[in-house]
Protein backbone atom coordinates (compact mmCIF):
# COMPACT_ATOMS: atom_id res chain seq x y z
CA UNK A 1 0.00 0.00 0.00
CA UNK A 2 0.96 3.48 -0.23
CA UNK A 3 1.32 6.15 2.31
CA UNK A 4 3.81 6.83 5.31
CA UNK A 5 3.08 7.26 8.77
CA UNK A 6 3.35 10.84 9.98
CA UNK A 7 6.17 11.97 11.84
CA UNK A 8 3.91 13.29 14.74
CA UNK A 9 2.81 9.65 15.38
CA UNK A 10 6.78 8.43 15.29
CA UNK A 11 6.95 11.15 17.72
CA UNK A 12 4.05 9.52 19.85
CA UNK A 13 5.94 6.19 19.51
CA UNK A 14 9.20 7.47 20.56
CA UNK A 15 7.88 9.05 23.54
CA UNK A 16 5.67 6.04 24.82
CA UNK A 17 8.51 3.90 23.95
CA UNK A 18 10.86 5.74 27.06
CA UNK A 19 8.10 5.79 28.81
CA UNK A 20 7.66 2.02 28.87
CA UNK A 21 11.43 1.53 29.72
CA UNK A 22 11.70 4.68 32.10
CA UNK A 23 8.93 3.49 34.31
CA UNK A 24 9.91 0.49 36.07
CA UNK A 25 13.27 2.38 36.57
CA UNK A 26 11.40 5.77 38.88
CA UNK A 27 8.83 2.91 40.00
CA UNK A 28 11.96 1.16 41.75
CA UNK A 29 13.34 4.57 42.85
CA UNK A 30 10.74 5.91 43.86
CA UNK A 31 9.15 2.85 46.93
CA UNK A 32 12.69 2.36 47.30
CA UNK A 33 14.18 6.24 48.19
CA UNK A 34 10.88 7.21 49.97
CA UNK A 35 9.81 4.07 51.60
CA UNK A 36 13.04 1.82 51.84
CA UNK A 37 11.42 -1.02 50.34
CA UNK A 38 13.40 -4.09 49.28
CA UNK A 39 14.92 -4.22 46.05
CA UNK A 40 14.58 -7.97 46.36
CA UNK A 41 10.81 -7.52 46.18
CA UNK A 42 11.32 -5.42 43.06
CA UNK A 43 12.94 -8.06 41.43
CA UNK A 44 10.84 -10.83 42.15
CA UNK A 45 7.94 -9.03 41.26
CA UNK A 46 9.25 -8.33 37.61
CA UNK A 47 10.50 -12.25 37.51
CA UNK A 48 7.02 -13.98 38.46
CA UNK A 49 5.42 -11.67 35.51
CA UNK A 50 8.32 -12.66 32.97
CA UNK A 51 8.33 -16.39 34.09
CA UNK A 52 4.50 -17.15 34.64
CA UNK A 53 2.84 -14.63 32.07
CA UNK A 54 5.27 -14.10 29.07
CA UNK A 55 6.72 -17.47 29.37
CA UNK A 56 4.79 -20.11 31.03
CA UNK A 57 1.35 -18.40 30.00
CA UNK A 58 2.89 -18.18 26.60
CA UNK A 59 3.15 -21.33 26.16
CA UNK A 60 0.35 -22.95 27.44
CA UNK A 61 -1.17 -20.75 24.43
CA UNK A 62 0.41 -22.18 22.08
CA UNK A 63 -0.89 -25.26 23.09
CA UNK A 64 -4.23 -25.00 23.95
CA UNK A 65 -5.21 -22.45 20.82
CA UNK A 66 -3.59 -25.10 18.04
CA UNK A 67 -6.40 -27.32 19.69
CA UNK A 68 -10.03 -27.78 17.92
CA UNK A 69 -11.55 -26.54 21.23
CA UNK A 70 -8.65 -23.61 20.85
CA UNK A 71 -10.12 -22.66 17.44
CA UNK A 72 -13.58 -22.11 18.91
CA UNK A 73 -12.04 -19.96 21.26
CA UNK A 74 -10.65 -18.29 18.69
CA UNK A 75 -13.89 -17.90 16.86
CA UNK A 76 -15.89 -16.21 19.35
CA UNK A 77 -14.98 -12.64 21.05
CA UNK A 78 -16.97 -13.90 23.96
CA UNK A 79 -15.16 -17.34 24.43
CA UNK A 80 -11.82 -15.15 23.73
CA UNK A 81 -12.65 -12.99 26.23
CA UNK A 82 -13.73 -15.23 28.86
CA UNK A 83 -9.97 -17.54 28.04
CA UNK A 84 -7.82 -14.49 27.65
CA UNK A 85 -9.45 -12.84 31.18
CA UNK A 86 -9.20 -16.63 33.02
CA UNK A 87 -5.59 -17.66 31.89
CA UNK A 88 -4.12 -14.20 33.01
CA UNK A 89 -5.26 -14.02 36.54
CA UNK A 90 -4.62 -18.11 36.53
CA UNK A 91 -1.05 -17.49 35.84
CA UNK A 92 -0.48 -14.34 37.44
CA UNK A 93 -2.29 -14.22 40.48
CA UNK A 94 -0.85 -18.00 40.99
CA UNK A 95 2.91 -16.70 40.41
CA UNK A 96 2.31 -13.71 42.67
CA UNK A 97 0.96 -15.35 45.43
CA UNK A 98 3.87 -18.34 44.98
CA UNK A 99 6.21 -15.83 45.14
CA UNK A 100 4.64 -14.08 48.15
CA UNK A 101 4.33 -17.42 50.17
CA UNK A 102 7.93 -18.92 49.24
CA UNK A 103 10.19 -16.25 48.37
CA UNK A 104 9.03 -12.89 50.15
CA UNK A 105 8.41 -14.75 53.06
CA UNK A 106 11.52 -13.03 55.05
CA UNK A 107 10.57 -9.58 53.51
CA UNK A 108 7.01 -9.70 55.30
CA UNK A 109 7.97 -6.77 58.11
CA UNK A 110 7.80 -4.53 55.79
CA UNK A 111 4.22 -4.11 54.32
CA UNK A 112 5.69 -1.76 51.60
CA UNK A 113 7.34 -4.50 49.65
CA UNK A 114 3.87 -5.09 48.99
CA UNK A 115 3.81 -1.68 46.72
CA UNK A 116 7.39 -2.52 45.66
CA UNK A 117 6.40 -6.19 44.24
CA UNK A 118 3.79 -4.97 42.25
CA UNK A 119 5.90 -2.04 41.12
CA UNK A 120 8.59 -4.65 39.62
CA UNK A 121 5.10 -6.98 38.19
CA UNK A 122 3.89 -3.67 36.54
CA UNK A 123 7.19 -2.16 35.84
CA UNK A 124 8.36 -5.33 33.70
CA UNK A 125 5.23 -5.85 32.53
CA UNK A 126 5.37 -2.23 30.92
CA UNK A 127 8.84 -2.08 29.64
CA UNK A 128 7.82 -5.51 27.41
CA UNK A 129 4.56 -4.42 26.32
CA UNK A 130 4.77 -0.61 25.50
CA UNK A 131 8.60 -0.26 25.45
CA UNK A 132 9.15 -3.28 23.16
CA UNK A 133 6.29 -2.81 21.27
CA UNK A 134 7.06 0.45 20.35
CA UNK A 135 10.51 -0.15 19.70
CA UNK A 136 8.90 -2.98 16.88
CA UNK A 137 6.62 0.40 15.45
CA UNK A 138 9.47 2.63 15.02
CA UNK A 139 11.38 0.25 13.14
CA UNK A 140 8.57 -0.65 11.44
CA UNK A 141 7.72 2.79 10.87
CA UNK A 142 11.33 3.72 9.46
CA UNK A 143 11.16 1.09 7.16
CA UNK A 144 7.70 2.42 5.33
CA UNK A 145 8.50 6.10 5.01
CA UNK A 146 12.23 4.98 3.60
CA UNK A 147 10.45 3.18 1.09
CA UNK A 148 11.52 -0.48 2.25
CA UNK A 149 8.12 -2.11 2.70
CA UNK A 150 9.79 -5.20 0.24
CA UNK A 151 11.95 -6.24 2.66
CA UNK A 152 9.17 -6.72 5.14
CA UNK A 153 6.70 -8.42 2.60
CA UNK A 154 9.06 -9.98 0.32
CA UNK A 155 9.26 -13.32 1.65
CA UNK A 156 5.76 -13.43 3.24
CA UNK A 157 2.71 -15.17 1.43
CA UNK A 158 -0.65 -16.15 2.69
CA UNK A 159 -1.83 -14.99 6.14
CA UNK A 160 1.42 -13.99 6.92
CA UNK A 161 1.62 -10.98 4.03
CA UNK A 162 -1.76 -10.13 4.92
CA UNK A 163 -1.24 -9.87 8.59
CA UNK A 164 1.73 -7.84 7.76
CA UNK A 165 0.16 -5.79 5.12
CA UNK A 166 -2.21 -5.21 8.23
CA UNK A 167 0.31 -3.73 10.03
CA UNK A 168 1.84 -1.67 8.03
CA UNK A 169 -1.93 -0.01 7.02
CA UNK A 170 -2.43 0.38 11.15
CA UNK A 171 0.93 2.26 11.58
CA UNK A 172 -0.24 4.75 8.25
CA UNK A 173 -3.94 5.33 9.17
CA UNK A 174 -3.74 5.13 13.05
CA UNK A 175 -4.37 8.59 14.62
CA UNK A 176 -0.59 10.06 16.35
CA UNK A 177 -2.60 10.48 19.67
CA UNK A 178 -3.72 6.67 19.62
CA UNK A 179 0.31 5.57 20.09
CA UNK A 180 -0.05 7.57 23.32
CA UNK A 181 -2.68 6.02 24.97
CA UNK A 182 -0.46 3.42 25.56
CA UNK A 183 1.20 4.98 27.88
CA UNK A 184 -1.99 6.07 29.76
CA UNK A 185 -2.82 1.83 29.23
CA UNK A 186 0.51 0.80 31.07
CA UNK A 187 -0.38 3.56 33.93
CA UNK A 188 -3.64 2.06 35.41
CA UNK A 189 -1.98 -1.45 34.38
CA UNK A 190 0.75 -0.88 37.03
CA UNK A 191 -1.99 0.79 39.31
CA UNK A 192 -4.07 -2.47 38.92
CA UNK A 193 -0.83 -4.60 39.54
CA UNK A 194 0.12 -2.84 42.20
CA UNK A 195 -3.25 -3.14 43.87
CA UNK A 196 -3.68 -6.77 43.56
CA UNK A 197 -0.37 -6.91 44.95
CA UNK A 198 -2.03 -5.66 48.15
CA UNK A 199 -4.87 -7.93 48.08
CA UNK A 200 -2.65 -10.93 48.17
CA UNK A 201 0.49 -9.73 50.13
CA UNK A 202 -2.34 -9.91 53.00
CA UNK A 203 -4.11 -12.89 51.86
CA UNK A 204 -1.06 -14.70 52.30
CA UNK A 205 0.34 -12.33 55.57
CA UNK A 206 -2.88 -12.27 57.26
CA UNK A 207 -4.22 -15.87 55.74
CA UNK A 208 -7.43 -13.76 54.63
CA UNK A 209 -7.74 -16.43 51.21
CA UNK A 210 -10.76 -14.34 50.14
CA UNK A 211 -8.57 -11.47 49.28
CA UNK A 212 -6.54 -14.00 46.96
CA UNK A 213 -10.39 -14.82 45.16
CA UNK A 214 -10.78 -10.77 44.86
CA UNK A 215 -7.12 -10.46 43.45
CA UNK A 216 -7.98 -12.94 40.84
CA UNK A 217 -11.91 -11.52 39.57
CA UNK A 218 -10.69 -8.16 39.45
CA UNK A 219 -7.42 -9.37 37.11
CA UNK A 220 -10.19 -11.91 35.12
CA UNK A 221 -12.79 -9.08 34.89
CA UNK A 222 -10.02 -6.38 33.51
CA UNK A 223 -8.67 -8.30 31.05
CA UNK A 224 -11.91 -9.89 30.09
CA UNK A 225 -13.84 -6.48 30.44
CA UNK A 226 -10.75 -4.96 27.99
CA UNK A 227 -10.63 -7.67 25.48
CA UNK A 228 -14.75 -7.39 24.84
CA UNK A 229 -14.07 -4.17 24.03
CA UNK A 230 -11.40 -3.87 21.78
CA UNK A 231 -12.95 -6.25 19.80
CA UNK A 232 -16.37 -4.52 19.47
CA UNK A 233 -14.89 -1.88 18.02
CA UNK A 234 -15.60 0.58 20.20
CA UNK A 235 -12.69 3.82 20.44
CA UNK A 236 -9.61 3.27 22.03
CA UNK A 237 -10.55 6.16 24.25
CA UNK A 238 -13.36 4.73 25.45
CA UNK A 239 -11.75 1.55 26.29
CA UNK A 240 -8.96 3.28 28.17
CA UNK A 241 -11.89 5.27 30.16
CA UNK A 242 -13.13 1.70 31.55
CA UNK A 243 -9.84 0.42 32.25
CA UNK A 244 -9.11 3.84 34.35
CA UNK A 245 -12.86 3.26 36.06
CA UNK A 246 -11.94 0.12 37.20
CA UNK A 247 -7.99 0.46 37.66
CA UNK A 248 -9.36 3.30 40.55
CA UNK A 249 -11.96 1.44 41.83
CA UNK A 250 -9.38 -1.91 42.70
CA UNK A 251 -7.07 1.04 44.10
CA UNK A 252 -9.73 2.31 46.53
CA UNK A 253 -10.48 -1.28 47.22
CA UNK A 254 -6.75 -1.96 47.71
CA UNK A 255 -5.96 1.44 50.15
CA UNK A 256 -9.02 0.37 52.41
CA UNK A 257 -7.73 -3.80 52.96
CA UNK A 258 -4.51 -1.78 53.64
CA UNK A 259 -5.80 0.57 56.00
CA UNK A 260 -6.66 -2.38 58.06
CA UNK A 261 -3.94 -5.05 57.59
CA UNK A 262 -0.78 -2.89 57.37
CA UNK A 263 1.73 -2.46 60.31
CA UNK A 264 1.20 1.20 61.19
CA UNK A 265 5.17 1.52 60.95
CA UNK A 266 4.92 -0.77 57.16
CA UNK A 267 5.56 2.96 55.74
Amino acid sequence: MNGTVSDLSIVCMAVSCLFGFGLPIVLLLYFRKKFKADFMAFVVGGAVMFLFALVLEAMIHQIILATPAGKAVLGSAILYAVYGGFMAALFEETGRFLAMKTVLRRYQKKDVNALMYGAGHGGIEAAAILGIGMVNNLIWAVMINTGNQAALTSSATGDVLASIQNVITALVETPAYVFLLGSVERVFAVALQIAMSVLVWFAVKKKKMYLFAISFLIHFLVDAVTSLLSSSGVSALVTEGVVGLMAVAAVILAKQVWKMNAQRDAM
